[in-house]
């Protein structure tokens, strides 16, 4: 077996879907009901944790709400690692993007009862619930493609342009019902949202063809037996840590928070190991793993400023921005939806763009564009946050061009880092690499949650300032490297 073989098997060809084969509109509209979920509850989450008892939210601080809120992002990404084991060893992608939405609704379900606990237990099932859908969809997009398809990376930015069809949609119902009426009810429209998703998955497999439908690398006989027995002792050894943390009194959430986020770097690093010295993988395999390594690191940086979007710009938006239009003061999480209604506009001219670019615009300049554009909005956030000195409200105008500036970086990133996974993935780890993308934003949001601590303590002026010059820099330190980067990828583009 090759590494230049396409991961699993392409549908049969048939009707198009924008030019792209049929298979695409199932995932497409399946992962666009999935993050409407997601989104959904994300823009009223921080929302809701910071909001006083009295007007139905927790009353938490608003350092610890935002290290929950990153700490949440993370889980959801870190368990796209398992996930996609699950899919490669056990049941396959097909399978598992199934029980993984039908885990998120349920997820969301429980979020909606009335009272405090529901919230905690319901981001606990979305977030094992997301780590089986999450990589597998994916990977089942780059089934449509031969590996090095230069329509590849177009494919992909059609497929994320659904991603964010559902995000810009969310905030808008969720966001009402929840800062409006009923913290609860918003989380409510999130679980029927995943519920049309699984509904029209389920109707839609026939046209997937064999895409998905096998593991890549199945475990069987013995092999298989001691798999389970081993996830069967690591699922114990974590609720005997969880068991020992209630009962010595540390089972608070900063504590869980400050755990998950030491966790989440400790898998990342023992995950690059694993597969760095993993003696099946070719030498060609290997040296595009290093370059991974690189996009990896770009990846997370990125991912630790754009997804403060949920938590304290989100925060800025409800205590900073003048919303009041006509009478009508618009719920502040309405403003989670700027950012995905650029990205569908852009992203159609994005895929035009890459598709007419070719390979003569590489992989890791592309990131560095977005860590470079990603620095300069937080930058002019932090004119903004100056502009809001002294308790003035500021006009949401400054929010709307911070998000522009991000999507124009995330479009530069985000969809060309899922093509560049699947391209530069070894057979054998066909759906973990996904996952392994995906933790890249587990460890941008884990380390960002703690990041946004420092939002209480410093001005927010210097806090935006700070972090977006840091980008920049980056950004810049990625474009001297991307000669040796692009050598490492050994024909990859």
């Amino acid at each position: 077996m090759t590494s230049d073989a396409p991961v699993g098997a392409r549908p049969p060809a048939g009707k198009t879907f924008f030019g792209h084969p049929r298979a695409l509109s199932t995932l497409f509209l399946t992962e666009m009901w999935e993050r409407f979920s997601f989104y959904g509850m994300r823009a009223i989450l921080v929302l809701y944790l910071t909001a006083a008892v009295a007007d139905g939210g927790l009353g938490i601080g608003e350092s610890s709400a935002n290290a929950v809120y990153g700490t949440y992002n993370a889980m959801v990404y870190l368990m796209a690692l398992p996930g996609g084991w699950v899919a490669d060893r056990l049941i396959g992608a097909r399978r598992s993007v199934l029980w993984g939405g039908v885990v998120i609704a349920a997820g969301h379900y429980v979020m909606a009862i009335p009272t405090g606990w529901s919230v905690f237990a319901g981001m606990t099932l979305i977030v094992l619930g997301t780590g089986l859908l999450k990589p597998n969809i994916s990977t089942m997009v780059g089934d449509l493609y031969e590996r090095d398809s230069p329509r590849r990376d177009a494919g992909f930015s059609i497929f994320y342009m659904g991603i964010n069809l559902g995000a810009f949609i969310a905030p808008l119902i969720t966001g009402f019902l929840g800062e409006k009426i009923n913290w609860h009810l918003g989380f409510g429209a999130a679980a029927i949202g995943m519920t049309f998703g699984v509904v029209q998955y389920v109707a839609g497999r026939r046209n997937l063809g064999d895409a998905g439908a096998r593991p890549a690398d199945p475990l069987l006989g013995a092999d298989r037996r001691r798999a389970l027995t081993r996830v069967g002792v690591a699922t114990a050894v974590v609720l005997l840590v969880l068991l020992v943390l209630l009962l010595a009194g540390w089972f608070t959430v900063d504590t869980v928070v400050n755990l998950l986020t030491v966790v989440t770097v400790l898998v990342t690093v023992a995950y690059f190991a694993r597969i760095l010295t993993d003696r099946e993988i070719s030498d060609t395999e290997r040296s595009r793993m290093k370059a991974y390594v690189w996009l990896f690191v770009f990846a997370a940086s990125f991912w630790l400023i754009y997804d403060q979007a949920g938590s304290v710009l989100n925060i800025f938006a409800a205590d900073r921005t003048d919303r009041n239009v006509g009478g009508f003061t618009f719920p502040a999480s309405w403003l989670q939806s700027v950012n995905p209604i650029l990205i569908i506009v852009g992203a159609p001219l994005a895929a035009w763009l890459w598709l007419k670019l070719g390979h003569r615009v590489s992989t890791p300049t592309k990131f560095a564009v977005g860590l470079v554009l990603n620095g300069l909005s937080f930058v002019l956030m932090a004119a903004a946050a100056q502009a809001a000195v002294g308790g003035d409200l500021v006009s949401p105008w400054w929010l709307v061009a911070v998000y522009a500036i991000q999507v124009a970086g995330e479009l530069s990133l985000s969809p060309v880092g899922l093509s560049a996974t699947t391209k530069l993935a070894p057979v054998k780890y066909a759906s973990q690499m996904l996952g392994l993308w995906f933790l890249a934003t587990a460890v941008g949001d884990a380390i960002g949650g703690q990041v946004a601590r420092l939002a209480d303590s410093w001005s927010q002026a210097t806090y935006f300032l700070t972090f977006g010059l840091a980008s920049v820099v980056l950004g810049l330190a990625a474009v001297m490297f991307t000669r040796q980067i692009r050598g490492l990828m050994a024909g990859i583009h």
